[in-house]
């Protein structure tokens, strides 16, 4: 495909080290050439607040404008409290608003969760799937990927070391590429 389709990934975690970070940045080199995988900082957004709609800060108004760009999402996340970190659920309710103006509105997207514990971080991947589905965000169900013990995924590069965990992921990348092109946008 000469022009793949553009995915804005996000990483729930804002750790310098962070492992869900070396997960996207595999998954950057992992993808089919039809997606075009781009990681999206969240860290600059301040906390939204209704308030700020008439006046947005400019960080909320270029990050709407990426994800609005965008052909997908592919979100990367952790677990917090069987739910997702609040510097993710942050970024949403920024790229959300104002109330119908939406800049996730149609969007096709990915969950991958990923965690040191046994279950993956499964109750986070499922909570943001509840807000993807009021988003109007189609979202991926099969494959589905809960990534557990991601603190002994990655060698010293950040390569992935697992083949089958490296293959389960090309699979899952496949996948999505096919459900982009089915869901997205022109």
């Amino acid at each position: 495909m000469s022009n793949p389709r553009d995915v804005a990934v996000l990483v729930g975690s804002l750790r310098k080290e962070s492992l869900n970070l070396k997960l996207a940045k595999a998954l950057v080199t992992l993808a089919p050439p039809q997606l075009k995988l781009d990681i999206v900082e969240i860290r600059q957004l301040s906390i939204y607040n209704q308030d700020g709609d008439e006046n947005p800060p400019a960080e909320w108004l270029a990050f709407r404008d990426r994800i609005r760009k965008a052909d997908a999402v592919l979100f990367v996340t952790p677990e917090h409290n069987r739910s997702v970190p609040a510097a993710l659920k942050n970024a949403i309710d920024v790229g959300s608003r104002p109330y119908g103006q939406s800049a996730w509105d149609g969007k096709p997207g990915g969950v991958i969760s990923a965690s040191p514990g046994a279950v993956g971080g499964f109750g986070a991947n499922h909570h943001l799937r509840q807000s993807l589905v009021f988003l109007n965000i189609p979202v991926l169900q099969q494959p589905e990927a809960y990534i557990s013990g991601v603190d002994k995924l990655f060698d010293a590069q950040g390569g992935i070391v697992s083949e089958s965990t490296r293959g389960f992921l090309s699979k899952y990348l496949t996948a999505f590429a096919s459900w982009v092109e089915r869901n997205a946008a022109g």
